[in-house]
């Protein structure tokens, strides 16, 4: 991805490895702009379910009760969470009606990359649901 806002967004996520505290709140503003973003408008509704998906997997990397089994991956992710919450990049999030369309480009992509995993992590998400039913 030729996007230099998403670089910087892949090298701040790098940085994070081995912080869990600061992974920890790049989830809480995950979990908070996905509740304050207009998730009706064309295209969009479907990225909600795989944003929160995206969050769960993080959380539940980073509490140890699923491994995420790829490095580059979980940056990858991470880096997706940090461009998202950033309201200022390519298309700053300000510019009403086209300012977030950068942002569920980069996530379409990231979740392209890592739907294998996103998948995993969903049936096992799954299977303990049921299992603690």
């Amino acid at each position: 991805m030729q996007n230099p806002f998403f670089k910087l967004a892949l090298d701040q996520a790098a940085r994070l490895l081995g912080k869990p505290g600061r992974i920890a709140r790049i989830i809480a503003q995950l979990v908070t702009k996905i509740s304050v973003v207009d998730w009706s408008v064309e295209g969009r509704t479907h990225l909600k379910a795989r944003v929160s998906l995206m969050g769960r997997l993080l959380k539940a990397n980073l509490t140890g009760a699923y491994r995420i089994k790829s490095t580059k991956l979980l940056v990858g992710l991470l880096a997706a969470c940090i461009y998202f919450i950033n309201p200022f990049d390519l298309v700053p999030d300000l510019l009403v009606g086209v300012g977030l369309v950068d942002d569920m480009a980069i996530l379409a992509w990231v979740f392209s990359t890592a739907g294998t995993e996103l998948q995993a992590f969903k049936e096992w998400e799954n299977r303990a649901t049921s299992v603690s039913l």
